[in-house]
């Protein structure tokens, strides 16, 4: 169930989500069901549970009990209780559980009773996992990649995010930060000893050694070719072509929906239509565009424009066309295209030319379905290719832009610490403290304020 809430600028924002007031929340999804789960977090857990429930469930068994309205004393249900008490809960906080049946009736009869005390609250999106952080139970990468399993649509969504959210991604990179900790402090001996030449050049030699290889490994993971990205993104097809090239009908049928308009007439498609499939557990997006012409309208032009867009913006394009002849425009010479020939059901063929750097060609029919297995395997494939083999999807990458920028700027402080002058020891020593704070962001050990609230904010109310 999700319950509307005020939009808050920052300050209020943070405000309230650091308050030691006690939350409670829905947990569950909306709508009638079979169960609904209330969570609660906060110091009033005791007092919430003496007024509804008796006797007191033991910390940490399951307990069958009705629950009753602290106010009126009526009977809400009979269900299940959990009581969790600090530290050992996933907040942190002393935390009960209800685990109703899923009328809505008794949710908004729950939800009554846990708002009738006067220091609980409706929580915000991502306030039970944002305290559960600031208790040192996460940190920000695992919330991330908690976030993005909930929002996992296919397989190697699921493990990727499964993945950081235990820890993988944070494992690493403390592990880099603690190899920088240690050249740190070969680099602070180097100054302490600065008046004893041998001493401090050994020292900082010692530190530079150990630095290579770190740079080096940082390094390959920002020349990952983005696969975290594009595997939790989504790898993006563009269909791109000239008008009644049957890239509306080709969608439809990838889809197996009516998802596009189909017609004869030429730029009935006019802005980019996106589907999400899973093929094979992994994420595509494909984007039917409109068609690319040298005569046409104005609207029309600007709908031309925007398929350039997504075909630049695309992993691949699929470029169709009936019989062959009509070539790629040469704004998207540099993006990787498949040729596919279309209505195979009423055309033969012809052959790609050489000149036309196309590569392949297959002849599909959206009608008779020809061909369209051999197309989505050919997806499959390219997107395994881009992301990596199924093996690499549980080990630890980088997912979100934030990390990489991170890694970029721990990239470029420890490159300096490397290559420049080893005689300003001040500035090498204060090239590694911006390696070690740049790595400290991605997990939260440091300062990360300003980005608390967008990555909170991503959760529903109750989680």
């Amino acid at each position: 169930m999700h319950v509307a809430v005020a939009i808050l600028d920052d300050d209020a924002y943070a405000e309230r989500m650091t308050t030691t007031t006690t939350i409670f929340a829905v947990s569950s999804g909306a709508g009638r069901a079979g169960v609904a789960v209330l969570r609660v977090s906060g110091p009033a857990v005791a007092e919430i549970l003496r007024a509804m429930v008796s006797p007191v469930p033991t910390v940490r068994q399951v307990a069958f009990r009705t629950i009753r309205h602290p106010v009126t004393k009526q009977p809400i249900d009979r269900a299940v209780v959990f009581w969790f008490a600090a530290p050992l809960s996933e907040t942190g906080e002393d935390v009960a559980e209800f685990q109703v049946h899923g009328g809505p009736a008794i949710v908004r009869a729950m939800l009554d009773a846990l708002g009738s005390f006067p220091t609980t609250r409706l929580a915000e999106p991502g306030e039970f996992i944002r305290r559960a952080f600031e208790h040192g139970k996460v940190d920000l990468a695992e919330v991330e990649g908690l976030a993005d399993l909930v929002e996992a649509e296919t397989e190697g969504q699921r493990r990727q995010a499964l993945a950081q959210a235990g820890g993988a991604l944070s494992r690493l990179t403390e592990s880099w930060r603690s190899q920088l900790i240690d050249i740190a402090a070969l680099t602070e001996a180097g100054i302490d000893f600065s008046d004893e030449g041998d001493v401090s050049s050994t020292a900082l030699a010692a530190a530079r050694t150990r630095a290579v290889p770190l740079l080096a490994d940082i390094q390959a993971h920002l020349d990952d070719g983005h696969r975290g990205e594009i595997l939790r993104d989504g790898f993006r097809v563009a269909l791109l072509g000239p008008p009644n090239a049957g890239k509306s009908s080709l969608l439809n049928a990838l889809a197996q929906r009516d998802v596009a308009i189909v017609s004869d007439e030429a730029g009935t498609t006019r802005d980019v239509i996106d589907v999400r499939l899973d093929l094979e557990g992994l994420p595509i997006i494909i984007s039917d565009t409109a068609g690319m012409r040298e005569t046409a309208g104005l609207v029309e032009r600007e709908g031309m424009r925007r398929s350039l867009a997504a075909a630049r913006d695309a992993n691949l394009v699929l470029w169709l066309s009936e019989t062959g002849d009509d070539l790629p425009p040469h704004e998207i010479a540099d993006r990787p295209v498949l040729a596919i020939h279309t209505k195979a059901d009423l055309f033969e063929p012809v052959r790609v030319s050489r000149e036309s750097k196309v590569n392949g060609g297959l002849a599909i029919s959206s009608t008779t379905g020809a061909g369209l297995d051999v197309l989505l395997s050919q997806l499959a494939e390219r997107a395994r290719s881009t992301i990596g083999v199924s093996s690499q999807i549980d080990a630890p990458v980088v997912t979100q832009a934030r990390h990489r920028h991170s890694l970029e700027l721990a990239r470029v402080a420890l490159s300096s610490f490397i290559e420049r002058s080893p005689l300003e020891l001040e500035l090498r020593a204060e090239d590694v403290r911006r390696a070690v704070y740049a790595l400290g962001r991605i997990t939260g050990r440091v300062d990360v304020e300003d980005v608390l609230g967008q990555i909170f904010s991503r959760f529903c109310i109750g989680k």
